[in-house]
């Protein structure tokens, strides 16, 4: 089925660009008869390649995997599908590069017919959109059009930190105009177009809420998440899990130099093979652990195929944790799927009641909500208790708590790339502790998410991933 569905999409987007099968194969370095076995079901691309597909086509990558759109909805409060928190895509930043594209993409599909597209960017998306590449993202998205992006430095009093513009024009006049906030995550919000603002499917939207059902019910949180979602979402998980997975290959054999003009020098490759023959199992830990995070981290500053967990940013945190146990424990898929499923819960719990963004609450609400994601995970795996999940989650963030994003000249890779390994012994460590002390706990995961976001709010905007403070002010 996800074949067949995979299958459907890319030939509607083939031919709504007008290209035959052998135009697009060129495009890819592929031939015609691998496009034709793609759009007949009988084979899959790779992760590379299927980003490769999505920037031929102008689509995302996220619009190509099946989505099961028709999943169970409610009306009212409650929190949006997993399929809109995990997302492929390329970094390296959700907010500054993943957002606006789709943006750009909605706008163009809006008005085909315009001659000229002018984009403005506001907040953080003007003072970091440079080194995070929103504008190059956005004239590729709006092309052949011709189309300007304009960085506002000055603009102030705004909706949200990452706000931007798009007009639409034709023979000099204006024919449509839009205000987009990139919230986090890849997610945007349109202002006044709820059509294009996902369903919230979920009913309860608070943790201690959650628990008390699945208690009630003697049922897993991801089996509440099966129950909700339906049974497609294992399909979805499932695709996800292999994009995480071909993140890490992908960065493990590569080297050399990122761009940007810092000199950084991918790590991961290096710590990867740094094996001893007298290694301790904790020092192995260490060492593996830290080179899936470098791995995908280092892929994301580059511009590559990522899953965002929750984000680009943080994209290291819970795939380094999940392979890293997969392969100690020799663990099947379903395994897994089911530890994906209940990181997401606590992801998106996140999303709905605080942050997940960088520019709005700092890096606490992208590393600290990615370690969260990651403890929960490690938690289901070890088949803990539903208290004891929300505790390791809980530690997770509390000690992420004041966290600032302050990247180097708008880069995703000082400290981003440090910081995502880190994060992952983090939550190991989270998991670990809570392990034994549940019982003696005092703060609940909603209270800390609440805490978090507080938090986030009080502090300066120049630590809120606008370049001005920190590192990026003061490293020469």
């Amino acid at each position: 089925m996800e074949k067949l569905q995979f299958a459907e999409r890319i030939r509607k987007f083939r031919i709504s660009r007008g290209l035959s099968q052998k135009e697009l194969g060129e495009r890819l370095g592929v031939s015609n008869r691998a496009v034709s076995k793609w759009e007949r079901g009988e084979a899959y691309p790779t992760v590379d390649t299927l980003g490769e597909i999505a920037m031929a086509l102008g689509v995302l990558v996220d619009d190509l995997i099946p989505r099961h759109e028709e999943a169970r909805k409610v009306p009212g409060g409650g929190m949006e599908s997993l399929k809109e928190l995990y997302r492929v895509g390329s970094g390296p930043s959700s907010s500054h590069s993943m957002g606006p594209e789709k943006a750009a993409l909605l706008f163009r599909g809006e008005y085909p017919d315009a001659d000229l597209y002018e984009v403005t960017l506001y907040g953080s998306l003007a003072l970091t959109g440079v080194g995070h590449r929103t504008d190059y993202v956005i004239k590729r998205a709006l092309e052949p059009i011709p189309n300007e992006v304009i960085f506002d430095k000055t603009t102030s009093s705004l909706p949200h930190p990452n706000t931007m513009k798009l007009r639409a024009i034709k023979d000099g006049k204006e024919i449509g105009e839009w205000t987009v906030f990139s919230v986090g995550g890849g997610a945007i919000h349109i202002e006044g177009r709820n059509e294009y603002t996902p369903e919230r499917i979920y009913k309860l939207d608070k943790f201690k809420d959650i628990a008390d059902y699945c208690e009630s019910k003697k049922i897993r949180l991801w089996e509440y998440v099966e129950e909700v979602e339906g049974k497609e979402i294992w399909a979805y998980l499932r695709s996800i899990w292999g994009a995480m997975l071909g993140s890490i290959e992908s960065g493990l054999h590569v080297d050399g130099e990122l761009f940007g003009g810092l000199g950084v020098l991918r790590k991961a490759k290096y710590l990867f093979n740094q094996r001893h023959m007298d290694e301790s199992a904790e020092t192995k830990q260490n060492r593996l652990v830290c080179s899936y995070a470098f791995a995908v981290s280092e892929q994301n500053a580059s511009g590559g195929i990522i899953v965002t967990a929750p984000t680009c940013g943080a994209s290291g945190v819970l795939p380094a944790v999940l392979r890293y146990i997969t392969e100690k424990k020799q663990l099947d898929t379903d395994t897994i799927l089911h530890a994906l499923a209940t990181a997401g819960l606590v992801g998106n719990l996140i999303k709905t009641n605080a942050s997940i963004s960088g520019a709005e609450c700092g890096c606490q609400a992208e590393i600290g909500s990615a370690c969260a994601m990651a403890a929960a995970a490690l938690a289901e795996i070890y088949e803990m208790e539903i208290a004891q999940i929300e505790y390791a989650a809980e530690v997770a963030i509390e000690h992420h708590l004041g966290l600032t994003c302050d990247p180097i000249k708008g880069l995703v890779q000082i400290p981003c790339i440090e910081r995502n390994a880190v994060a992952a012994m983090r939550a190991i460590n989270a998991v670990n502790l809570a392990n034994f002390l549940t019982d003696t706990r005092k703060i609940s995961f909603d209270l800390i998410v609440k805490t978090m976001y507080e938090t986030g709010r009080d502090l300066s905007k120049i630590y809120r991933e606008t370049g001005e403070g920190g590192l990026a002010k003061l490293y020469l």
